[in-house]
């Protein structure tokens, strides 16, 4: 029988268990890919504009990738601008690769 011993630790799965969760759903990486690709905060409205989508549900999104560390927040007056957290994003798919033992590539 072949043992298999993980070389990640359980603090590693539980932030790749929150990495799965907020980048499973296909609206949250459109939101990510928007945010990484503008040159500029985006708030609430301009991604709901952008997608098509419901100003509550771009809200809600926000909150799961705020939770997964991807993207932060940033108040002007009664606007929140969002934004991606690059270094953030290079430690999820480190522990993406580390988990899936991939090479760099």
């Amino acid at each position: 029988m072949v043992r298999f011993e993980p070389k990640v630790d359980e603090d590693d799965i539980q932030r790749l268990a929150a990495s799965a969760k907020a980048f499973g759903d296909p609206t949250r990486l459109r939101i990510v890919k928007m945010l990484a690709d503008s040159r500029y905060p985006l708030c609430v409205n301009a991604i709901a504009h952008q997608l098509d989508v419901t100003q509550s549900a771009v809200s809600q999104h926000l909150r799961v990738l705020r939770q997964a560390g991807a993207v932060t927040g940033r108040r002007e007056g009664r606007r929140v601008h969002y934004a991606v957290n690059p270094r953030a994003l290079r430690e999820h798919v480190r522990l993406f690769r580390q988990a899936l033992h991939l090479k760099k590539g």
